[in-house]
């Protein structure tokens, strides 16, 4: 049977409704946080007041990608989704290397142990702690999405493991896959590395992409099959062309299937909860409002629903 994997339990795809594509919900007290006091997002009750608020104006999904131990506490997440109504799709895997100490076990652990430990996460549930000590206590609530980062520099060969870790964890157990490119970069080596390493581009998403201002570039890598993720549209200054907009404009018609929209507001200082702008009602809102001024009021629900649908519902291991 088809389904998303939330964190309080299975739905069917139908179920999932508009969709946040790549969002950061709860980020606890972590490494990240330290040098970033920003990215902290550990409130329950504004983060639960946030979300009401996206509730209200029609959302119901969000895809949270804090992956392990970095920030991800998968009993508030919990909480704030039972309080909110969004229903909440939970990652297991790996983030960018700046997002660990130089002595975290990601570069201790093979293959094989990455594979096991996210498998876990898939199959049986998160640990409470997140794995932040010898004990371990895992939950009922499962990871639906596995993710993995790379950035500006060349993949190193402790990303090339990370890839095999998570590619291994998707045939297993048909988890999508969601990475970060930072802005776009590698997006086209992350495609053809997933399919040679045998994932299923139709549930494989690159995100952050709209950040890089080559068209060319865009349809190269939509050709390959995988799917994207666009969040950029509010970050564009007013005295400049805005990327995201124009690339929609552009890659839609021939594309239709394959774009998905997020906010990735990892920042309080994006939440109006927090006093900041411009609050996650944005796609809503200001981003629809956008769209059909350009024409492309048509896409909305591929874009929005259809989309993130397809890619986020489990496919079949193998």
């Amino acid at each position: 049977m088809s389904f998303i994997r939330t964190v309080l339990g299975d739905i069917p795809p139908a179920q999932a409704g508009l969709t946040y594509a790549h969002e950061h919900i709860v980020i606890d007290e972590s490494f990240p946080t330290q040098a970033n006091p920003d990215f902290l997002l550990n409130d329950v009750d504004k983060i639960a007041t946030e979300l009401t608020q996206v509730y209200r104006a029609g959302g119901r999904t969000m895809i949270d990608t804090m992956p392990a131990n970095c920030g991800r506490n998968v009993l508030k997440l919990a909480e704030v989704s039972r309080r909110s109504g969004i229903q909440i799709v939970v990652p297991t895997g790996i983030h960018l290397e700046q997002y660990y100490p130089a002595s975290h076990w990601r570069y201790q652990y093979s293959e094989d142990q990455l594979t096991r430990l996210f498998v876990a996460d898939v199959e049986e549930g998160i640990d409470r702690y997140d794995y932040n000590g010898p004990v371990l206590n895992r939950t009922d609530h499962k990871a639906g999405m596995i993710k993995l980062a790379t950035g500006d520099d060349p993949i190193t060969a402790h990303q090339k493991l990370i890839f095999w870790a998570v590619v291994n964890t998707h045939r297993a157990t048909g988890v999508p896959i969601l990475t970060h490119s930072n802005a776009g970069l590698h997006a086209l080596d992350q495609a053809e590395r997933f399919a040679r390493l045998g994932a299923d581009l139709r549930h494989v998403v690159i995100s952050h992409v709209d950040r890089h201002k080559d068209i060319g570039y865009h349809r190269a890598l939509l050709q390959t099959g995988v799917r994207v993720e666009f969040d950029s549209a509010f970050r564009w200054k007013a005295d400049e062309p805005n990327w995201t907009f124009t690339l929609l404009e552009t890659l839609l018609p021939d594309f239709p299937d394959q774009i998905t929209a997020g906010m990735d507001a990892a920042r309080n200082t994006y939440w109006q909860s927090y006093g900041g702008t411009p609050g996650l009602t944005y796609l809503m809102t200001t981003f629809r409002d956008e769209l059909t001024h350009r024409g492309l009021a048509g896409y909305w629900n591929r874009l929005m629903i259809d989309n993130p649908t397809a890619l986020y519902t489990f496919c079949q291991p193998h």
